[in-house]
């Protein structure tokens, strides 16, 4: 294994992430197919449509795809795919496991269901400079009956994501202070994904979700809940329900991405926040951002490093 390819989540947008796309024809096409199957997929990208979580999460989703097709014309395959959060949906297409319109259709769904359950009062905050295990601690000092709040993404030893009220982000904002903590930073997210107030929203992605044929995977899917790899389409749709309401492992997925032998590690717009994450947990892999390496530049480096290995699978992936 070679080649992973890496698709940020709801946290990443920006205004005009989808109109500063790579200029490439896959790139025209993909947003062509996106307006089809969705109209106006393709183009709510501003300020005023991103404050939505349900816009945000489809245009994530068309972003991912639109690059992974602009790298699949210029001869790039994976060796797994791995998506942040609402980055799943992505990277299941890329795996195999999700047609395009299937997943403009989930994400849509979970962005609506999302929204409905948590319209106001709730939200997530990363806490920099702490481990773990403090910040553990530190929830459960701001937790209430009234106000609850829960780890919901780790994502390095000392970068971790909490869900929960706005009161309780307010709390943790100060005990995390008084625990050494360099920074709490809110996110631009308004709903407390990855925790157990959502599981009545993984039940309903689950039930939408069974609908979908289950697909043999063209790539492997490293799955969010599991921080594990996932071989088969029905696993992958599981995860992607469950994903929802499950505390993301994301510390764990990329440190099994290398010691697989992941060399060269490409982040899909927008952003660099995977790609960070991932040169710091390997220094010597190759870590590239599409917002910053052009579409055929990357190809190339993708292509250089399946030269040197054997593929994991036929390049005819897509």
């Amino acid at each position: 294994m070679s080649v992973a390819f890496l698709y940020p989540g709801q946290g990443t947008q920006r205004p005009g992430m989808l109109h500063d796309l790579p200029g490439h024809p896959a790139v025209t096409a993909t947003l062509a197919e996106a307006e089809r199957i969705m109209p106006g997929s393709s183009r709510q990208d501003t300020a005023e449509a991103l404050k939505s979580t349900v816009t945000t999460q489809v245009a994530l989703c068309v972003a991912g795809v639109a690059a992974t097709h602009a790298l699949a014309d210029e001869g790039a395959a994976p060796d797994a795919v791995a998506g942040h959060s609402s980055g799943t949906f992505p990277a299941a297409v890329a795996a195999g496991a999700l047609t395009f319109a299937e997943a403009l259709t989930a994400v849509r769904h979970r962005g609506e269901l999302m929204r409905d359950a948590y319209p106001s009062g709730y939200g997530m905050a990363a806490v920099l400079g702490l481990t773990v295990s403090q910040v553990r601690r530190v929830v459960a000092s701001i937790t209430t009956d009234d106000d609850p709040a829960y780890v919901a993404v780790v994502d390095t030893d000392q970068q971790v994501v909490i869900a929960g009220s706005t009161r309780a982000l307010e709390r943790l904002a100060t005990q995390a202070a008084r625990a050494g903590a360099r920074r709490v930073q809110r996110l631009h997210i308004g709903v407390p994904s990855h925790c157990p107030l959502l599981d009545h929203v993984a039940d309903a992605m689950a039930d939408h979700l069974a609908k979908i044929p289950q697909r043999p995977l063209a790539v492997p899917y490293l799955g969010d809940a599991t921080g594990r790899l996932l071989h088969d389409g029905g696993a992958v749709l599981d995860d992607l329900a469950r994903g929802v309401a499950t505390t993301l492992r994301w510390r764990d997925a990329i440190a099994l991405l290398g010691e697989l032998g992941t060399t060269v590690f490409i982040q899909t717009p927008p952003g660099h926040v995977l790609a960070r994450i991932a040169q710091a947990a390997h220094p010597r892999a190759r870590v590239i951002t599409l917002a910053e390496t052009g579409i055929a530049d990357a190809a190339l480096l993708a292509r250089r490093a399946h030269s040197r290995t054997e593929p994991y699978r036929a390049k005819s992936w897509r």
